[in-house]
Parts: structure tokens; C-alpha cells; sequence
């Protein structure tokens, strides 16, 4: 019997958001579903909270942009900040 290879994604800090997004409904429908071994169960739910925690930070970052460009009147790109 042959097995399914599966490519390995990008890392998720190389991740757009929208795939990030994508990716945790495809997480959350297979386990609402609840037909895998428990094993595998807690290798999606671990990978969802990776997720989960990436697409946070970026969210966090997109707000204290809008918050500085909002603050400033200013209507140009930021460069990146910390």
C-alpha cells in the first residue's frame, strides 16, 4: 500500500495571511469531523494553535499600523517598525 506524501508547507512566519486563515478552517473542519486517531487529532490542533497564535501577531501589527497612520494624518506607507 503506498503512502500519501504530503509536501511540506512553507514555515508559517512565510505564510500569507489569508493562508493562514484558509488553512485553520481546514484544521477545524477535519476536527469537528472527529474521525482521526487521536494522535494525528493533536498534530492538527497543535498546528492550528501555530497558526492561530501567527495570524494574531500579524492582526496586532496591521492595527498599531492603522493606529499610527490614523495618529499621524499621514496617507504614505510605514516602513517597518518594532
Amino acid at each position: 500500500m503506498a503512502k500519501k506524501t504530503k509536501t511540506a508547507a512553507p514555515p508559517v512566519e512565510e505564510q500569507s495571511f489569508d493562508t493562514i486563515a484558509e488553512r485553520l478552517e481546514a484544521i477545524a473542519s477535519e476536527l469537528e469531523e472527529g474521525e482521526q486517531p487521536l494522535e494525528q487529532a493533536l498534530g492538527l490542533f497543535e498546528e492550528g494553535i501555530r497558526l492561530a497564535r501567527e495570524g494574531s501577531k500579524r492582526l496586532d501589527e496591521a492595527e498599531q499600523r492603522i493606529e499610527k497612520l490614523l495618529e499621524s494624518g499621514d496617507t504614505e506607507p510605514l516602513a517597518d517598525y518594532e
